[in-house]
């Protein structure tokens, strides 16, 4: 692991609490998504693809994490969080990482474009285009750059004008010609986001040679187009990364959505959190910069291209190169609907189960378009966080309402990011006769729910889907979730009162099976956790399985301890912030936390309990976050049908053989890979052949898979 080894060495000591700080876990969790584009036996796009992500990754974290800790210490906050830090101590050790990694990034990045070279797609210098490339290229500045562009002085007459989070601008020092002022002047160009950021250069028709140049280098070659009278002294790329957290009075609003489109306006406002800048600036730009964005230390001079994001779009669109990509996988659909296109009728006899992005998200489409042309559907009752662009199943709930269906759709406007998106989905919904709720003052509506009310006969029957991811079928195909369909009564009925609860006014249920944030999950949580330190205090079978994206809540994890200290043997699957610190004698030896980084992103939340011989197994829409168990309305379902239970214990014991991809968390808060001698087990590929025999009652054993 390419790591600060100082720092790892001196963290080997007793750690100074029983806790990992939450900040510091995730700078460790995009380290690993690093490995990822560090990996030789990787194919070449798909590190690009990676690299692209830490990218991104960083842009999010340090515009609402960091951004937080900023506030923080301008407001004068002190206090150390559980972990032991003050807001002061950990923004100087974000520092030291978030540099660390940048360093590595970009290390990475060449290390990819030498790899690239070999394979004849080259990023070209504008200094080293052939005269015809040249040529082809001035053309195109006159004609589609040049028109598109925007040079903007700043001086006493111009103020500096608004800098957009997140885009790339050229900042240029000029001199007047014939001029004796020292004060040299400036100004600011900000590079067309609506144009490709690689313009490919002309090759021969039978050349499998692809060259790029930048569009900042072409822009910065051409700028005395731009400036004429002027001198320039220096051209130099920077980009500006403000605080992206919106702050919402929802108790005072008297229109929800009208509030949150108001403060997506001042998001663009939003005070600077990070300045990151071309190597070798002058130094007169970046006194300008500083100065009006007011950041004296989250200042990275990058020595490369600015926001590596661009990867990930550039590898998809190269045409020629599949056999630098994975090979595609074509995900099956469900055999158990298949066989017979009547949901319903399946759902009346077994649940079913459908592992994405293995099997496919058309069944939920499918089972939401069947409901809304099916005639004794009476009503529609859906949950929307995060949905794709052009969402099937919006389309599919117009219709439901436009034939007269009772159709209700609780949108969350404050989905992180997709504001705009749910916003203008809201209001299509509206328009098609749809009852839209955007959910409970004070809490974002997290829980994947829906519910198909049906007459059959002299009786309704009641049709759930529970899902540990969104609702989008453009994310199915990268993450991994499982979705649950299911005409269990006990489980009808609390998916009724929960849209209830959600939509109108209802007190605290007494459920039947569901167990729902932010009531009733926290001190459920706690009861299944300590209820298997009875079982093995008893000398009964005891044994915890919890897969999740993160663990940040003190009170899940001191109830965690408890029940290792008790004798309980843990094993914790958590991909993204942990802070719970496993293998510490007396406390957690008996607790291991691994983090499995591959192809799909890991998104499934699965909680297995033994409880003395009598498992239960959840699904849930919730991570032990403090956020999810208190913020948040979040739904765990238990899973009644015996034999989708053994069907998810098979997932999760397949994922925890996995050697290849797995990476182990040591009590010094650093990652370390599997390193067994066993034969290499990968447990998504390993997935993928599974699906292929879900269709049967029985599972195989899961083969192996280098």
């Amino acid at each position: 692991m390419n790591v600060n080894e100082e720092e790892k060495k001196n963290n080997h000591t007793s750690p100074a609490t029983a806790y990992l700080n939450r900040d510091l876990s995730w700078i460790e969790f995009n380290r690993r998504v690093l490995q990822e584009a560090q990996d030789p036996d990787n194919p070449l796009m798909e590190r690009a693809k990676f690299l692209a992500i830490v990218s991104s990754n960083l842009d999010e974290f340090i515009s609402v994490r960091v951004a937080g800790i900023q506030d923080q210490i301008r407001a004068g906050y002190t206090k150390k969080d559980f972990t032991g830090y003050t807001p002061s101590g950990l923004y100087k050790r974000l520092i030291k990482r978030v540099s660390k990694i940048i360093a590595d990034q970009y290390r990475t990045f060449r290390d990819i474009s030498r790899s690239l070279h070999k394979e004849g797609i080259v990023f070209v210098d504008y200094e080293d285009l052939t005269p015809a490339q040249e040529l082809s290229i001035e053309q195109y500045y006159r004609d589609i750059i040049f028109p598109v562009l925007t040079p903007m002085a700043v001086d006493q007459s111009r103020p500096f004008p608004l800098v957009h989070s997140q885009f790339i601008y050229l900042a240029v020092v000029l001199t007047r010609k014939d001029s004796q002022e020292e004060e040299p002047y400036f100004a600011i160009l900000q590079i067309p986001s609506n144009l490709p950021r690689c313009i490919p250069l002309p090759h021969r028709s039978n050349s499998k040679k692809r060259q790029f140049v930048f569009i900042e280098d072409v822009i910065r070659h051409h700028i005395q187009t731009l400036f004429s009278g002027y001198d320039p002294v220096a051209v130099s790329e920077f980009r500006l990364t403000r605080n992206s957290d919106l702050t919402i009075d929802e108790e005072g609003a008297e229109d929800l959505l009208e509030e949150i489109e108001k403060e997506l306006r001042k998001r663009r406002r939003g005070v600077p959190a990070r300045l990151e800048v071309q190597k070798g600036i002058h130094p007169y730009a970046l006194e300008q910069l500083q100065a009006e964005f007011e950041l004296e230390d989250f200042v990275f001079e990058i020595d490369g291209p600015l926001d590596l994001g661009f990867l990930r779009g550039f590898a998809g669109s190269l045409k020629g190169f599949s056999y630098l990509h994975d090979a595609p996988i074509e995900p099956l659909y469900p055999a158990e609907f298949d066989e017979n296109e009547d949901f319903f009728e399946v759902l009346r006899e077994r649940d079913v189960l459908v592992y994405h992005p293995y099997e496919s998200f058309d069944a939920m489409t499918d089972f939401i378009t069947q409901a809304s042309e099916d005639e004794q559907v009476m009503a529609i009752k859906m949950t929307l966080y995060r949905v794709s662009g052009n969402s099937p199943l919006i389309s599919a709930l117009a219709v439901a309402a436009e034939s007269g269906k009772q159709v209700t759709v609780v949108v969350e406007l404050k989905a992180r990011f997709d504001e705009e998106r749910n916003i203008a989905w809201a209001r299509k919904l509206e328009q098609s006769g749809c009852h839209v709720v955007y959910g409970l003052v004070g809490l974002k509506t997290h829980a994947k729910i829906t519910l198909i009310v049906r007459q059959e006969g002299p009786e309704l029957r009641r049709y759930v889907h529970v899902g540990t991811g969104n609702y989008n079928d453009s994310t199915a195909k990268a993450y991994t979730d499982l979705s649950l369909f299911t005409a269990n009564s006990e489980i009808g009925l609390d998916a009724s009162e929960l849209f209830n609860q959600m939509t109108g006014y209802s007190a605290n249920h007494d459920w039947n099976a569901f167990v729902v944030a932010p009531t009733s999950m926290s001190l459920s949580l706690q009861k299944l956790i300590l209820r298997e330190a009875e079982h093995a205090a008893a000398g009964r079978p005891s044994r915890i399985i919890a897969k999740m994206n993160s663990l940040s809540n003190q009170e899940v994890i001191d109830n965690l301890y408890s029940a290792a200290q008790a004798g309980v043997p843990i094993d914790l699957i958590v991909r993204g912030v942990c802070c719970l610190r496993p293998g510490i004698e007396g406390l957690s030896e008996r607790i291991t936390v691994r983090s499995i980084v591959d192809r799909f992103l890991e998104h499934s939340r699965i909680y297995y309990f033994e409880n003395g011989g009598n498992p239960e197994v959840y699904l849930s829409s919730a991570d032990w976050m403090t956020r999810n168990l208190t913020r948040r309305i979040e739904l765990m379902c238990p899973v009644k049908d015996p034999v989708i239970r053994k069907q998810i214990v098979k997932i999760l014991e397949i994922t925890l053989k996995d050697n290849v991809k797995s990476s182990f968390l040591q009590p010094n808060g650093y990652y370390e890979r599997a390193d067994d001698k066993k034969a290499p087990f990968r447990s998504q590929f390993a997935a993928m052949e599974v699906t292929r025999w879900k269709g049967s009652r029985a599972l195989p054993s899961a083969p192996k898979h280098s």
